[in-house]
């Protein structure tokens, strides 16, 4: 393993490794203190134009020359960004503490921000795990957190980022249906948690080589696409009734069985089996009647 791939742990107040496992190639920056190496070379200077004025030229044109060389070591590293530093090709290391520092001035240095992000996706048409046209889009918060990777491993790491997550709700989407019909099964509609932890482990193990992590996945739009929508709306109104008209049966049938034990207990009246039948089918049309019924009295013989 070269220097460059060695993995290098970053503090807590510098950074986070990726949550995918991928090793950091991030290392930190040689730097001097960039305040004592400002008034260092305020005095190099200042001993370069004595030397002019004093005519001195074969000594203080060199220092004026190497004071002015000198005077582009200088960065400032403000809060939450880092400093990428390259040396003719080579990735010399990342500087993340907040301040002024001084360091080669041949060096390249290039911002690269580790503020934490937002990524809101376009909606999507694709087609659920029972094959129905689905739009679904989702928001994605994450950050740099390995500035080398970020810099060197993809070409452009915010929009490696929006296509990784698209692809990666695309297919999250077939792994799941919209909604389950049935008791115990895992849907995109019924369990939002679940497939939120899907998404962001999905989109770790794929931004994890980018140098990024990702901090929360959560979908933020879902929907039966326009074509099928009212017929889904239907099945869902469908299953609704079905499932109150069960549950008015049940009830039903309890308080009819609650009637007939209480008459029977209580002598109110002797019913035979053919008694008992047309008055259990009274009270259940009365029961899970949708309508106020209308009685009929019989002023006459029961028989």
């Amino acid at each position: 393993m070269s220097k460059l791939e060695q993995p290098v742990t970053v503090s807590a107040e510098g950074g986070v490794s990726p949550s995918s496992g991928v090793a950091s190639l991030e290392r930190q920056t040689f730097g001097f203190p960039g305040v004592p190496f400002f008034f260092l070379w305020l005095g190099l200077l200042a001993l370069g134009l004595w030397l002019l004025i004093t005519e001195q030229f074969a000594l203080g044109v060199p220092v004026v020359v190497v004071t002015s060389v000198l005077l582009g070591g200088f960065y400032i590293v403000q809060p939450n960004q880092a400093k990428v530093l390259t040396l003719f090709g080579r990735y010399v290391g990342s500087e993340r503490r907040n301040g002024v520092y001084w360091t080669n001035p041949f060096t390249l240095r290039k911002n690269i921000s580790l503020r934490i992000r937002n990524f809101n996706s376009e909606r999507l048409k694709v087609n659920d795990l029972m094959g129905n046209p689905i739009e679904i889009a989702a928001v994605i918060v994450w950050r740099v957190v390995d500035t080398a990777r970020a810099m060197f491993d993809v070409e452009d790491y915010a929009q490696f980022v929006a296509i990784q997550s698209e692809t990666a709700l695309r297919h999250l989407a077939s792994q799941y249906p919209y909604d389950n019909f049935s008791e115990g099964g895992t849907s995109l509609r019924g369990n939002a948690d679940e497939v939120a932890e899907a998404l962001r482990r999905e989109l770790a193990a794929r931004l994890g080589h980018a140098g990024v992590e990702v901090l929360e996945a959560r979908l933020s739009h879902l929907a039966y696409s326009p074509e099928i929508a009212g017929a889904m709306l239907q099945r869902q109104q469908a299953s609704a009734i079905i499932a109150a008209r069960q549950q008015i049966v049940q009830g039903a049938v309890g308080m009819v069985e609650m009637a007939l034990r209480e008459l029977n207990d209580q002598n109110i009246v002797q019913l035979d089996e053919e008694r008992k039948a047309q008055m259990v089918s009274n009270l259940l049309v009365v029961l899970t009647s949708e309508r106020g019924t209308q009685p009929i009295v019989n002023a006459g013989s029961l028989y």
